[in-house]
């Protein structure tokens, strides 16, 4: 009988198994093999709903999940396609979204994706047009219009969810970015991975205050030696391998069949407390070679799980410099936000002041002035002059101030006038990416997440509730290099798609 991956998140009672398999530089051969042999293999299992396929881990290039979904979708076993931003523009996405429909092949993750890594003759050039929030709202339209023409629904598309954020601004916009996803249509959910189960727990207790009512599945991981000290040096983004772990499974890898053993119990114990929490289910990785590690890890979550609570507390890390939304002190029916001051030096808090007071004076459409400002705008349109207003006053202001790329469209009201473009290297709009650490940005690592320092300024003014508050739509491109002041009064930029 054919796996239903949506059939099985949408039954109350069955706890759901997913495995992600990592495809490899290569369109057939050992890898390719062993992708489809494994997923054969979980199909007669029978206790796997479905198997992920990543698309390009890491922003290498790898075999298309597309086309190997495919092969594996005919032999029974259900799939889930990850589907990145990172390579393609809002065309190239909504084609691939057609081709995939037209393969049957439903179940996508949608995500931002990790930042370009290196393919022919070096970096690639990363794209970004969207990110997650947007690529859901625009697999969320397309159901809509297949639904209109006589089609049945489409996609079922899933969001990934980073918990294992340990600064408060960090952990904040990832949930409120998790709003936003469910908000515009992901009816499923997966976590990021970690060993940190406060901060699992932490997720679910979120998502019931907010009634944040979709199936949400915990990622775990079979951790190798060799894994744990990649995880653990900060080299896969919105991972926590914790350096008291890494250090432990260094020891166990002493003797290679010990370290072996201790990976299938490790994994074993840490899938049965999230099941015992309240996940929906678990999304299994760093399965190589053979399905019969899998085995080994779901005979032994049979054999333990009515004793969970047990092995609670081995993934329980007290440290006492890292934030956590809840107290964790308190009974879990009546745990409260934890409050935690934030420090902003005087030159963000002036440059924050300044042009919070600049944009509602001059782009609050519903100031006294407004309808001055859009006579004004209409003038210098419609007699070609508005070159003028951007060059000799809209471009130097900018430039020195926002360091400003001419994008037209401007969107740093979303982010607490800071620039999504210039600020961001994936230029997201709807709240920071999982591949922040520490507060630190995932690419240039040297500086604060754009998201991070939006948020400081914000809280130091009781703000954050206007931070990833709704649904930004995408940057209009049509409007690169010309006066983002005239297109605002003149109803052409972004905004006009959110009144």
């Amino acid at each position: 009988m054919k796996r239903n991956f949506n059939d099985d998140i949408s039954t109350p009672e069955k706890f759901v198994i997913t495995l992600e398999l990592v495809p490899g530089r290569e369109f057939s051969g050992r890898t390719t093999d062993s992708i489809k042999e494994i997923s054969n293999q979980a199909f007669v299992d029978g206790r796997i709903s479905a198997v992920s396929i990543t698309d390009n881990p890491g922003g290498n290039p790898a075999l298309s999940p597309d086309v190997l979904g495919r092969d594996i979708l005919d032999k029974g076993m259900d799939v889930i396609v990850h589907f990145t931003c990172r390579d393609a523009n809002r065309m190239g996405l909504e084609s691939r979204a057609l081709q995939l429909a037209h393969m049957g092949l439903k179940n996508i993750l949608a995500l931002t994706g990790d930042y370009s890594g290196q393919g022919f003759g070096g970096r690639g050039t990363p794209v970004f047009d969207f990110d997650s929030v947007i690529l859901t709202s625009m697999l969320n339209d397309l159901n809509r219009r297949l639904i209109k023409v006589g089609h049945d629904s489409v996609f079922v598309t899933g969001c990934a969810i980073s918990p294992f954020k340990y600064t408060e601004a960090e952990s904040w916009i990832q949930y409120k970015k998790l709003e936003r996803k469910i908000e515009e249509g992901a009816s499923f959910a997966i976590t990021q991975l970690g060993y940190d189960i406060d901060k699992y727990e932490e997720l679910l207790f979120f998502m019931r205050d907010k009634e944040l009512e979709v199936p949400t599945l915990a990622s775990l991981y079979h951790l190798g030696r060799g894994a744990a000290r990649v995880m653990n040096g900060g080299k896969v983004p919105g991972v926590h391998v914790s350096s008291d772990l890494f250090n432990t499974i260094e020891k166990q890898w002493d003797i290679p069949e010990e370290g072996r053993a201790a990976a299938i119990e490790r994994t074993a114990r840490l899938g049965v407390v999230l099941k015992g929490i309240g996940y929906k289910g678990i999304h299994l990785g760093g399965i190589h070679g053979s399905f019969a590690v899998v085995e080994r890890i779901l005979d032994r979550m049979e054999a333990i799980e009515h004793n969970w609570q047990e092995y609670r507390a081995d993934f329980q890390e007290d440290k006492k410099d890292r934030f956590y939304l809840y107290h964790k002190d308190m009974d879990p029916k009546q745990k409260i936000p934890a409050k935690d001051p934030i420090t902003l030096n005087l030159s963000e808090s002036c440059h924050y002041l300044f042009l919070r007071a600049a944009h509602d004076l001059f782009f609050d459409k519903a100031a006294s002035l407004a309808p001055m400002y859009k006579k004004l705008s209409s003038s210098l349109d419609k007699t070609k002059r508005s070159w003028m207003l951007k060059r000799f006053v809209e471009d130097p202001f900018k430039k020195i101030v926002l360091s400003c790329e001419g994008c037209g469209d401007c969107g740093i009201q979303h982010v607490g006038f800071l620039c999504p473009e210039s600020g961001c290297p994936k230029h997201t709009r709807n709240g920071a990416c999982g591949g922040s650490k520490d507060g630190y940005c995932e690419v240039n690592t040297d500086k604060l997440c754009v998201w991070v320092r939006a948020y400081k300024r914000m809280k130091k003014y009781g703000e954050t509730d206007k931070l990833t508050a709704e649904y930004v739509p995408p940057r209009l491109w049509e409007l690169k290099d010309t006066s983002s002041w005239v297109n605002f009064h003149l109803d052409r930029d972004h905004q006009r798609e959110s009144k």
